[in-house]
């Protein structure tokens, strides 16, 4: 897959309302990743929709339908790998020295791309309720050749 180009979707921090916003910027991705605070089990039954999903649970995420849910997630996508967390603070590996690229993760609500020591971080934020005056967002990773972009997506809710 060298060649190909692979959009992999990012959402986070739902916590139990998919907009229809999101549900449209994901449509067309390879893959997605939801970083936690998922809220209810219809959220990954209708993402899984679009594409692979990759969810993991967060701290809000809980009952019987949350249980099988990891808490964390080691992927490789188009030759990128990808960990996937819910709350950055419990990060449990040295990114870098596993061989990560890139470190999803959810949790502040705070939308959030950064690069430290050759890993790229990346908070999409929330989709979900909007808290205080944080921006509703999502996320995507460009995978191209090997190589890796995140943009974050504020979504317009025609205020």
């Amino acid at each position: 897959m060298s060649g190909a180009v692979l959009r992999v979707g990012l959402i986070s921090d739902t916590h139990g309302l998919l907009r229809p916003e999101a549900l449209a910027f994901l449509r067309g991705c390879e893959h997605i990743i939801h970083a936690g605070d998922i809220g209810h089990v219809g959220i990954l039954e209708e993402l899984r929709t679009l594409a692979p999903l990759a969810p993991v649970r967060g701290n809000n995420d809980r009952g019987d339908w949350a249980q099988g849910l990891p808490e964390t997630e080691f992927l490789e996508i188009g030759g990128v790998y990808v960990y996937v967390i819910h709350d950055l603070r419990e990060l449990d590996i040295d990114p870098g020295s596993a061989g990560v690229s890139v470190v999803v993760s959810g949790h502040s609500h705070v939308p959030r791309i950064a690069e430290k020591n050759g890993v790229l971080y990346v908070n999409p934020g929330s989709s979900g309720p909007r808290r205080f005056k944080l921006p509703v967002a999502v996320g995507e990773l460009i995978l191209a050749g090997g190589s890796v972009s995140a943009r974050i997506v504020e979504l317009d809710l025609g205020k």
